[in-house]
C-alpha cells in the first residue's frame, strides 16, 4: 500500500463497511487508468490524521490538495476529475443548489446500509490496487 507521503494529493476518503462506498471506489479506480486518485477508509489512521472530526462526518470526503470537499461536493468533484462525461455530469451537479444536493446526499447517506448493505470489515484492496490505498 502506499504512504501518504507518496500521494498525489488526491485522496477519497470513504466508509469502509458500506457497500455503497465501495461500490463507488470501484467506479472511481476503474475509471482512473492514469491513477491519479488515492484511497483510504474513514476508519484507518491517515484518516484520522488528515481530517481529525471531520473523517466521523460524512461516509465519503475527498482530499484535494489541501482542500476538504464534503458530502455531493466530494462527489461532484471527484466526477470532475475523471474527466469526459462525468466531468460534464459534475458540472451540471454543481449547477444544483448545495442545499438541495446535499440533503439528498445526507439522506442516502443515512439510510445507506440498510439500502445496499455493510460489510463485516473495512474493505482491502487486490493486490493490483494496493498502490492506490493509502495505509499510513
Amino acid at each position: 500500500m502506499a504512504r501518504v507521503d507518496d500521494q498525489q494529493n488526491r485522496i477519497l476518503f470513504f466508509d469502509g463497511v458500506c457497500n455503497l462506498c465501495n461500490s463507488t471506489v470501484d467506479f472511481v479506480i476503474h475509471h482512473d487508468p492514469e491513477h491519479r486518485f488515492r484511497f483510504a477508509s474513514l476508519q484507518s489512521p491517515v484518516a484520522q490524521r488528515l481530517l481529525g472530526d471531520q473523517a466521523t462526518l460524512s461516509s465519503m470526503v475527498f482530499l484535494d490538495r489541501g482542500r476538504v470537499y464534503r458530502e455531493s461536493g466530494a462527489v461532484l468533484k471527484v466526477l470532475l476529475q475523471l474527466g469526459g462525461g462525468w466531468s460534464l455530469l459534475g458540472r451540471i451537479g454543481w449547477g444544483v443548489p448545495a442545499v438541495i444536493r446535499d440533503s439528498v446526499y445526507r439522506w442516502i447517506a443515512r439510510h445507506r446500509y440498510r439500502f445496499f448493505g455493510v460489510r463485516e470489515q473495512c474493505r482491502l484492496p487486490t493486490a493490483a490496487e494496493r498502490a492506490q490505498f493509502l495505509n499510513d
